[in-house]
């Protein structure tokens, strides 16, 4: 499957005066990951929260299949945070019962496998997880979710670098022809082999945008060195 699965046109978020998103227009095309790169604080998890409709836009459009964003939507979009959202009388396996009620694209036998593969035990309490095992949780709980869309806030987060092949193979696993993944993060060199497309967010704008060959073949280096050449 092809065509564009989300374009949004001139999105800007004000919080008070201070800008999180200034100006963002971009189209996320179905069957691709995009890597969306940005230091802390250049606009990337705001967009995130706007697109996933947790955020209302000040200002702009967000077409979804060719049409405003909706709370229907919402069913087809699974969004990672960066923070922390288990209770704390949870166990491991109580999160996918919790995704379960609210979501039902949620694969609970993928859920499970998921976990084997992250090495969790679902009768662990969720509260006591390191702050790398909770974000192994927190990904494996958003891909056993069958959605359209997936927007994953900073998933290398915490995650040793031993883990972090896993985790990539995990995701890229994940990525079918029926959708579309998107990912946060400022480890550009993580992620650099398995994106199809850089997006790169300076100051709630977006500052270079293209596939992963075009700006490697316009500009003769790699995603990781235009992150340097942007942000030094």
């Amino acid at each position: 499957m092809c065509g564009v699965l989300l374009e949004c046109s001139g999105l800007a978020k004000y919080y008070g005066r201070k800008p999180a998103v200034r100006n963002i227009s971009l189209q996320l095309e179905i069957g691709r990951i995009y890597g969306l790169m940005g230091p802390n604080g250049s606009g990337k998890t705001t967009w995130m929260k706007m697109v996933s409709g947790l955020v209302k836009p000040g200002k702009g459009t967000i077409l979804y299949q060719g049409h405003p964003l909706s709370c229907h939507d919402k069913a087809e979009i699974a969004y990672m945070s960066t923070e922390p959202f288990f209770y704390s009388f949870m166990k491991v396996k109580d999160v996918g019962k919790y995704y379960a009620d609210f979501f039902e694209d949620f694969d609970e036998a993928r859920f499970c496998s998921l976990l084997e593969r992250m090495q969790l035990s679902p009768d662990d309490k969720a509260h006591t997880l390191s702050s790398g095992m909770a974000a192994k949780l927190k990904l494996a709980a958003t891909l056993a979710r069958r959605a359209r869309l997936y927007l994953l806030d900073e998933p290398l987060n915490g995650i040793d670098l031993v883990a972090r092949d896993r985790i990539m193979q995990t995701i890229t696993e994940t990525s079918s022809q029926d959708n579309t993944i998107v990912m946060s993060t400022h480890l550009v060199d993580e992620i650099e082999d398995t994106i199809d497309s850089a997006i790169f967010v300076k100051e709630g704008e977006i500052a270079l945008a293209g596939t992963t060959e075009e700006l490697r073949r316009e500009y003769n280096q790699p995603a990781a060195g235009l992150y340097r050449q942007i942000y030094g």
